[in-house]
């Protein structure tokens, strides 16, 4: 035994950097130190064997995180050598707890030297042992708190502790670490919400700008308030009494920001965009649909969450009801808008423009004002005037016409906005919009 090799580590007194060995060979393919034999092969042996062994088997208990020491074995020679065995460890990456999960902290075996590990392998390490969904990762950064988070659980009265950290999926496997979803909850989230308000429909005339960061619910409360802000209102008059139509229904905005933050994609760095015109407001979250999901799907109800303690955690609060209701929600409110609301999915992003309903109002009118309304159709809207509905059956009756007829001129109402259909198949009717 005369030479280092990228498996064996002399050290000829028990010092530190014990730890950093130990560290380095769980993080790569195991190996063997040995305490008492200086660089060149030669057994000095230990001082006080059995006061050195305490302090080394102590101090890889209390100095390595996560646990080692079912990886470790330790034996002690005739010649006043300590032998410790490292296996490879199968909760990377290893690191001092004085350090933490950082470069600073994590070593890996390079040739015959322990070095520190880059930001970039630290990330493999920690997919490798955690998997490939990024909220059930531990977060790189552990220096968290959750001033926020707390205050949002306290406002729906559910327990937000130490002790429910693993449930809600905030903690690992262990219960020590911190995962990426409650770095997405800290107040020291990284992520933001962007909005920009533009003055022209090609979102190229600026007018004003917002970043709200911080914890997502501050994130979530601040870009709703500023949004509300931007939703203006119409005003009509029916006899002396005012009525306001705001340009967007609130419930719909919240809805779109809600989706945006709960089904991004978090192990992207970017911000979730919205973009605020006189025409349309456009929620636009980084990560497209997952395998298997198409926009219809989406439309009608179906959802295959991404981040599934996330959307847990807003379904504890009451923030959402369940999973897939969001944007039937937002199709439900617009059912009677001439213009409707679109999605538009590429593979990395995810985007839906909520178009605005004043507008819409205004540009349907003209184009009623654009075409005739002729003496049968006239006739369509006296009757559900003055009985409240009407059926395809009733038209066929009323114009003399034969069932195809009937569809076709009820359509053509519809599309220009007169009227509108409720109810489906035998039990359609038609009613005034």
């Amino acid at each position: 035994m005369t030479f280092e090799t990228e498996n064996i580590e002399f050290k000829s007194i028990a010092t530190d950097e014990i730890y950093k060995e130990v560290i380095a060979f769980a993080n790569t393919e195991g190996g063997i130190i040995y305490v008492g034999i200086d660089n060149e092969g030669n057994a000095v042996g230990l001082q006080d064997v059995d006061d050195t062994f305490l302090r080394i088997t102590n101090g890889i208990r209390d100095a390595i995180m996560p646990d080692v020491t079912m990886f470790v074995k330790f034996a002690l020679k005739d010649n006043g050598v300590v032998k410790i065995t490292v296996g490879e460890g199968s909760f990377k990456p290893y690191y001092l707890k004085s350090k933490g999960l950082k470069p600073g902290g994590v070593y890996v075996r390079q040739g015959t030297s322990s070095v520190q590990a880059s930001f970039d392998s630290i990330r493999k390490m920690i997919k490798d042992s955690d998997g490939d969904v990024f909220e059930e990762m531990r977060s790189m950064e552990q220096e968290l708190s959750f001033y926020d988070a707390k205050k949002a659980f306290d406002k729906y009265g559910i327990e937000f502790s130490n002790e429910k950290y693993r449930t809600l999926g905030i903690t690992d496997r262990t219960n020590a670490l911190f995962t990426n979803l409650a770095l997405i909850l800290s107040d020291n989230c990284p992520y933001a919400v962007k909005i920009a308000v533009f003055a022209d429909k090609e979102n190229t005339k600026f007018i004003d700008s917002k970043e709200f960061g911080g914890s997502i619910f501050s994130q979530l409360e601040n870009a709703f308030n500023y949004l509300k802000l931007c939703n203006k209102n119409s005003a009509e008059f029916h006899g002396l009494e005012r009525i306001e139509k705001p340009d967007y229904p609130e419930e719909a905005v919240r809805e779109a920001l809600l989706n945006a933050v709960v089904h991004r994609d978090y192990s992207f760095s970017g911000s979730i965009i919205i973009n605020v015109n006189s025409f349309v407001t456009e929620f636009i979250s980084i990560g497209g649909l997952l395998p298997g999901l198409s926009p219809e799907d989406i439309k009608s109800g179906i959802s295959q969450p991404r981040n599934k303690n996330l959307a847990e955690v807003f379904h504890r609060l009451r923030l959402i009801e369940s999973y897939g209701t969001g944007i039937r929600k937002i199709y439900n409110l617009y059912k009677n808008c001439a213009i409707q609301p679109k999605i538009e999915i590429t593979p990395n992003t995810f985007k839906i423009t909520l178009p605005n309903m004043n507008q819409s109002e205004e540009k349907t009118s003209s184009n009623r004002s654009e075409r005739k309304l002729t003496p049968k159709k006239q006739k369509i809207l006296d009757f559900i005037k003055q009985n409240g509905t009407i059926t395809v059956r009733e038209i066929e009756e009323l114009l003399s016409v034969k069932r195809t007829r009937a569809f076709t001129i009820a359509k053509e109402l519809t599309d220009d906005g007169y009227i509108t259909a409720e109810g489906k198949g035998a039990d359609r009717k038609y009613v005034s919009k």
